[in-house]
């Protein structure tokens, strides 16, 4: 043994030696949580030894809130539970709000603002695909990341970019299929609001309904957003006596155009009628009474009778009161947080090429929905689930696919 080990540092009292390994421990502590926060801000990104920033980007007001108020608490409620269990790699989550406020200049103008001055690691937001195209050359631009939670056309894919909601072909081709199928349906009118998804998403029913299912559209018709006057739309309706009127009609025009439907006459009892667009938190402005019988095509509904969801909805209701309800956007908008936290730790880093590197693969078996997993589109592995509305503001489920893999780039749609 080397004679400098055994010198007088073996007669040193026994609580002095103990105080200098303290010491040495606190030290290597000390240094090893400074080298953290030293790696972790190469990143440039708003990351500390204990926290980390990121950011929340939907309408808060304008005519976009009704849907979008969900998807605020229950990214919320993700970060909260996130947190309470210990973070991600050992930081909390601060989180820096920002609305959209339904304009989707503004979107632009406060993704960069979150991604340029706040320098957050990650964005949970938007919810109108014209608020997604408006930021996402902003993202691209700047290396941010994007989760976003609403089902949507498709015909998208970005590096910067995790879809969280389901794309067309789990969504509007799944459905179609399933109303022709159980109703016989061979006509059609299709009804949205004059944005980009519902136009697209109607082009590419149009193409299933005319070249798979060997239907006809009967009509076809699209109102600005937030509109409230639907009479000559009913008319229309009446006159055409389709089979199903298909509907992707968007935020709060969904309240003036399901009351006036139903005061035409025009109700369930003698008018099939699919949306892709009324979650429960559309259905509390609306009315269930309003719209019983109608169906709804979604991944996800309240009523789905699975322990994770049981859970979801006690500690939704518990944060937001016992009248709250949950949408299928709104538990889309719950798993971004979960699925960045999964990524994060699998690539032991919270930078945005890593994150994103380590995400396809990336299963969440906790999901309210039952189960899902990252494609390498970006997209989620998800079921589509049929629900018919009740009049009580939710929906009875009467129909559920296997696990669809997800395909935002279907051959003939284009």
């Amino acid at each position: 043994m080397d004679s400098r080990l055994t010198g007088p540092i073996r007669f040193f009292p026994r609580r002095l030696a103990l105080g200098a390994a303290a010491l040495s421990l606190i030290a290597a502590s000390v240094f090893s949580q400074a080298t953290l926060a030293d790696e972790a801000n190469t990143t440039g990104l708003a990351v500390t030894a204990t926290q980390v920033t990121v950011g929340q980007l939907h309408s808060a007001t304008g005519t976009m809130a009704i849907s979008e108020t969900g998807s605020i608490q229950a990214e919320r409620l993700a970060i909260d539970q996130i947190n309470a269990s210990g973070g991600i790699l050992g930081r909390q989550i601060k989180i820096v709000q920002e609305d959209g406020a339904s304009d989707w200049p503004t979107f632009a103008e406060k993704a960069k603002k979150l991604l340029v001055g706040d320098k957050v690691a990650a964005v949970f937001g938007c919810w109108t695909s014209a608020s997604r195209k408006a930021v996402l050359p902003v993202f691209e631009k700047e290396n941010g990341l994007l989760y976003y939670p609403t089902f949507y056309e498709g015909l998208e894919q970005s590096k910067n970019v995790i879809y969280t909601g389901q794309e067309a072909t789990q969504q509007i081709l799944a459905s179609l299929d399933w109303i022709a199928r159980e109703k016989g349906a061979k006509t059609f009118y299709l009804i949205g609001s004059d944005y980009i998804w519902p136009r697209t998403s109607m082009k590419i029913a149009r193409k299933h309904i005319e070249n798979v299912l060997h239907g006809t559209v009967v009509g076809e018709d699209y109102y600005p957003l937030g509109n409230t006057q639907f009479g000559s739309l009913i008319n229309k309706v009446k006159l055409k006596k389709p089979d199903v009127v298909f509907a992707a009609v968007v935020g709060g025009s969904n309240v003036a155009f399901y009351k006036q439907l139903k005061a035409a006459g025009v109700t369930s009892a003698k008018q099939n009628l699919l949306t892709l667009s009324v979650t429960e938190d559309e259905l509390l402005g609306i009315g269930g009474e309003n719209m019983q019988g109608f169906y709804a095509s979604m991944k996800y509904f309240q009523s789905l009778d699975n322990p994770n969801n049981k859970a979801f909805v006690e500690a939704f209701k518990a944060k937001y009161g016992k009248d709250s309800v949950m949408g299928d956007v709104t538990q889309a908008a719950y798993l971004g947080p979960w699925l960045w936290k999964a990524a994060v730790e699998k690539a032991g880093s919270f930078d945005v090429d890593k994150v994103v590197a380590a995400s396809p693969g990336i299963e969440l078996k906790t999901a309210p929905e039952g189960y899902v997993k990252v494609h390498e589109n970006h997209h989620l592995w998800s079921k589509t689930r049929i629900g018919e509305v009740q009049a009580d503001g939710q929906f009875k489920v009467i129909y559920e696919s296997d696990l669809i893999e997800p395909n935002p780039f279907p051959k003939g749609y284009q």
